[in-house]
C-alpha cells in the first residue's frame, strides 16, 4: 500500500507540472496572438461543417499525396485509438494490475497492438521519406525529427510494459496479444517480481515520455494538433478570391497594410501556429520552384518566429517553458535576439540544374538553400528593433508572388499566404511608395490613362474596327443588350489579345446574343493595381466603374480575362455591384454550345492540352466549362498536363507580375510551358490574355512556335464555327514590339 500510494503521489505531481507547463506554452502564444488586430471569428455555417468534417477527420487535404497522406491518416486515428490504451496502462501502473472495464477488453488489447504496429510502421515509412527519398521540401535534422524520437519511444514503452506485464500476470501466448506475447517470449522464465519492476520502469518511462511530448507539442511545429482544428473551423467564409478591404477613410488609422507583425489580424497569427512545416505549399510555388526567394513556408515560419521574439519583449513571457530545457530551440525555430533576411542574390540561382530530382521543369532547392542560409542569428539587436519589411521578410519575397494560391490549395491546415502578401505590399505601396520601377510604371500609367501601357483612352475601342463583317456595338448604341462584354486592357490594347476580342464577339454574334461593350468609356478592373498593393487606386476605379454599370443599367457581365471575371465576380460587391451576374467566357461559350447555339462544324485536327488560368480555377473553382468547349470541337484530341486542374503550375503573370520583370532562377513562365510541352501538344490552350501571353513567349523561348500554336478556348472555337480561313494566327514580329 505504501508503494501505491508514492506512486501516486509522485505521479500526481508530475503530471500536474507537466500540465502546468502546457498551459502556460499555450497561454503565452495566446497572449502573442492577442497582440494582432481584433477580427471577427466565425465557424460554421451551411456546408462548412462538412468541410471541416473532410478536411479534420477525412484528411482530405494531406491526401493530395496519397503516400503521406496515408501514413498521417494511420498516425492521427491511431494516437486518437491509442490515448484509450494510455489510460487503461495509467491505470494499471496505479492500481497495481487492474484496468478499465472495457467490454471485449482481450479484443480491445488486440486493436491496441494492431495499432502501434500500424504506427511503428507509418513512422518508419516517414523516417524514409525525409532521410531515404529526401523530399526536398522536408527538413531535416533532429529537431524537425523529433516527433519520430517521441513516437518511437512512445510504442515502444507501451509494448514492453505490456509485454512485462503479461510476464508478472503469468499470463500465456495469446493471437489476441501478438506484440506482447512475443515481448513476453523473449524474457520468458523471468521471476515474478522482476517483470513487475521492469514493467514500472517502462510503465514510468512511458508516461514521462508522453509528459514530455505533452510540454514539447505547442513550442514546435507539432502546435498544429491543437490549433490546426481551430484554424479549419474558422478559415474565411467570403469567396478566396476576395481581399479585405480597407478602410481608407479612417481618420484614426496610423497605416495601412502590415508593416509591423502587430498589424496582421488574430485571425492571421493562428495561421503562424497552425504551419505544419511540411512544406507542400512550397513544394508546388512557382516562385519557389523557379529559385526565387520566396518559399511560403518560410513566410509563415518566419513570421511566427518573429511574433514569438517580439511578443515575448512586450509581454515579458518567455515562449519556451521550460527555459532550462527548451531554451529557444523547441521545433528549432526561436530563441533569437535578432535575424536578419538579406537579400537574394540574383545570379544566385541563375546556373541551377533545372531538371529537378526527377526530370521536372522545377526545382525548391535553391530557394531552401537561401531560406536556411539567411534567416540567422544577428546579435546586438532585440525583436522589437527588427523591420518586419527588411529584417523579417524581404522585398524580393514580397514581390516575387504571383498570387495563384497554390499553396493555399495544398495546405492541409487551412492556412492563407496570399492575403498576408498582399498586405505587407500594401504597406510597401501606400506607406513607403515602394514598389518595382516597372510596376510603379504600370500603375501610374492605369491611373493616367486606365491601362498598364499609358496608352490613349480614346483607342480602347480601336480594336472593333478589325473585325470582319461586324460591327461591334457601345451600350450607347445598344441600349437594351443582355451582356456587357468588359473587354479589359488585355483584350483591347494587345495585340494578341485583341484576335480573342475578335474571336469571342464573332462567336456572340453567330449565337444571336445581344452585347454590348463600354467602348472608350471602359477602365481596368483595378485587379493588377489591388495585388500590387496600390488599394487606393483599385477602390477608386471600383467606385468608378460600379456607378458606370449602373448607369447603363447593366444586368449581365462577361469577361474574357479571369482577373477581372474575378473582381467583378467577388470584389466589387463590396463596392455597390449587386444582382449582376458575371461570366467567364468559356462559361458562356460552354452554355451557348448546351442550347445549340453554337455548332463547331469544321475538324479541327489538334492535340491540345489546356493550361488553367488560376483566376479562373483555384480561385472560382471553374474547370469545366473550357474542356467542355474544347471537348466539343471535333477532332480535337485533349491532352492533360501532370500539374493540372487545381494543382495547376500558374504562369507567372498574377499578382502584378505580368508587368515586372522577372530576375533570378528560371522564368516562370518557361517552366510551365515545358510541362505543357511533354504531353507532346499541336496546341497550347488557355482562357486568360496573361496565360496566352506568357505561354507564347514560352514557346518562342524554345524554339517551338512554329510546331505548336497557342491559342485561346474561343479562338479554337472560333476555327470550327467559322472555318479555318478565319484562324487565328500567330501575331507577327511587329505586332509584339508595338506593346
Amino acid at each position: 500500500m505504501a508503494w501505491q500510494l508514492a506512486n501516486l503521489v509522485l505521479f500526481l505531481a508530475i503530471t500536474g507540472y507537466a500540465f502546468y507547463l502546457f498551459y502556460r506554452a499555450v497561454y503565452h502564444r495566446y497572449l502573442y496572438v492577442r497582440l494582432g488586430r481584433p477580427t471577427e471569428f466565425r465557424g460554421g455555417g451551411s456546408g462548412r461543417t462538412k468541410e471541416f468534417l473532410s478536411q479534420l477527420f477525412g484528411q482530405k487535404k494531406l491526401l493530395k499525396d496519397p503516400r503521406s497522406g496515408l501514413m498521417h491518416i494511420v498516425v492521427f486515428y491511431g494516437f486518437i485509438l491509442l490515448q484509450f490504451g494510455a489510460l487503461d496502462l495509467i491505470v494499471k501502473g496505479l492500481t497495481d494490475g487492474g484496468h478499465l472495464p472495457f467490454p471485449a477488453y482481450e479484443c480491445f488489447g488486440l486493436l491496441q497492438e494492431l495499432t502501434v504496429f500500424l504506427v511503428l510502421a507509418a513512422m518508419g515509412y516517414a523516417a524514409y521519406r525525409r532521410y531515404g527519398e529526401k523530399l526536398p521540401r522536408l527538413k531535416r535534422g533532429w529537431k524537425p525529427s523529433a516527433v519520430l524520437f517521441f513516437i518511437l519511444l512512445l510504442m515502444l514503452t507501451v509494448l514492453f510494459s505490456l509485454g512485462f506485464e503479461r510476464l508478472w500476470a503469468g499470463a500465456e501466448a495469446s493471437w489476441l496479444a501478438p506484440l506482447s506475447s512475443l515481448v513476453a517470449a523473449l524474457f520468458a522464465g523471468m521471476p515474478n517480481t522482476a517483470a513487475r519492476a521492469w514493467f514500472y520502469v517502462f510503465w514510468w518511462a512511458h508516461l514521462l515520455v508522453l509528459l514530455s511530448f505533452l510540454v514539447y507539442v505547442p513550442q514546435s511545429k507539432h502546435f498544429h494538433i491543437l490549433s490546426a482544428p481551430v484554424n479549419l473551423w474558422f478559415r474565411r467564409r467570403e469567396p478566396v478570391g476576395r481581399l479585405s478591404k480597407l478602410d481608407l477613410e479612417d481618420e484614426n488609422a496610423e497605416s495601412f497594410g502590415v508593416g509591423k507583425v502587430e498589424d496582421f489580424t488574430r485571425k492571421q497569427m493562428l495561421d503562424f501556429y497552425a504551419c505544419v512545416e511540411c512544406g507542400r505549399c512550397t513544394n508546388v510555388c512557382p516562385a519557389s520552384g523557379t529559385g526565387k526567394a520566396l518559399s511560403p513556408m518560410h513566410l509563415i515560419t518566419k513570421l511566427r518566429d518573429h511574433l514569438q521574439e517580439k511578443g515575448a519583449v512586450i509581454s515579458g513571457k518567455s515562449p519556451w517553458v521550460p527555459e532550462f530545457a527548451f531554451g529557444g530551440t523547441a521545433g528549432g525555430t526561436g530563441g533569437r535576439q535578432g535575424a536578419r533576411a538579406h537579400a537574394m542574390n540574383a545570379s544566385s540561382s541563375s546556373e541551377v540544374d533545372w531538371r529537378g530530382e526527377e526530370g521536372s521543369a522545377t526545382d525548391i532547392r535553391p530557394t531552401l538553400a537561401w531560406q536556411k542560409s539567411t534567416w540567422a542569428v544577428e546579435a546586438g539587436r532585440s525583436a522589437a528593433e527588427l523591420e518586419l519589411i527588411g529584417d523579417v521578410m524581404t522585398e524580393d519575397e514580397i514581390w516575387a508572388c504571383t498570387t495563384c494560391r497554390n499553396c493555399e490549395d495544398q495546405c492541409p491546415v487551412g492556412n492563407e499566404h496570399v492575403d498576408k502578401i498582399v498586405d505587407l505590399r500594401r504597406h510597401l505601396v501606400l506607406m513607403q511608395g515602394s514598389l518595382p520601377q516597372e510596376g510603379q510604371r504600370a500603375l501610374q500609367n492605369i491611373e493616367r490613362q486606365g491601362n498598364p501601357w499609358g496608352l490613349s483612352r480614346g483607342n480602347r475601342a480601336e480594336w472593333t474596327g478589325e473585325v470582319e463583317g461586324l460591327r461591334v456595338p457601345t451600350v450607347r448604341e445598344l441600349p437594351d443588350f443582355e451582356y456587357l462584354f468588359f473587354v479589359g486592357s488585355m483584350g483591347s490594347y494587345d495585340p494578341r489579345s485583341r484576335r480573342v476580342s475578335r474571336a469571342f464577339v464573332r462567336l456572340l454574334a453567330e449565337a444571336g446574343v445581344r452585347f454590348a461593350i463600354l467602348g472608350n468609356e471602359e477602365k481596368s478592373s483595378g485587379d493588377t493595381a489591388r495585388r500590387m498593393g496600390n488599394e487606393l487606386l483599385f477602390q477608386q476605379l471600383a467606385a468608378e466603374n460600379v456607378e458606370l454599370f449602373r448607369r447603363h443599367g447593366v444586368k449581365k457581365i462577361v469577361t474574357a480575362c479571369p482577373h477581372t471575371f474575378n473582381a467583378l465576380k467577388n470584389e466589387y460587391p463590396d463596392f455597390g455591384l449587386e444582382g449582376v451576374e458575371v461570366l467567364h467566357h468559356t462559361q458562356l461559350l460552354d452554355r451557348l454550345l448546351k442550347e445549340g447555339r453554337l455548332r463547331p462544324l469544321h475538324v479541327l485536327k489538334e492535340r491540345v492540352v489546356y493550361h488553367d488560368s488560376c483566376y479562373l480555377g483555384r480561385y472560382n473553382g471553374e474547370y469545366e466549362a473550357p474542356r467542355n468547349v474544347l471537348g466539343a470541337i471535333p477532332g480535337v484530341r485533349l491532352a492533360e498536363m501532370a500539374r493540372n486542374r487545381e494543382n495547376g503550375m500558374c504562369c507567372g503573370a498574377g499578382g502584378g507580375r505580368m508587368w515586372m520583370e522577372e530576375t533570378g532562377g528560371k522564368r516562370v513562365n518557361l517552366a510551365r510551358t515545358e510541362q505543357a510541352l511533354e504531353t507532346s501538344p499541336t496546341v497550347i490552350s488557355s482562357g486568360c490574355p496573361y496565360c496566352l501571353a506568357m505561354m507564347e513567349d514560352g514557346t518562342r523561348m524554345k524554339e517551338v512556335q512554329d510546331r505548336v500554336k497557342t491559342l485561346d478556348v474561343a479562338e479554337l472555337l472560333e476555327l470550327s464555327v467559322f472555318g479555318s480561313r478565319l484562324g487565328a494566327a500567330q501575331p507577327s514580329d511587329e505586332e509584339v514590339r508595338s506593346i
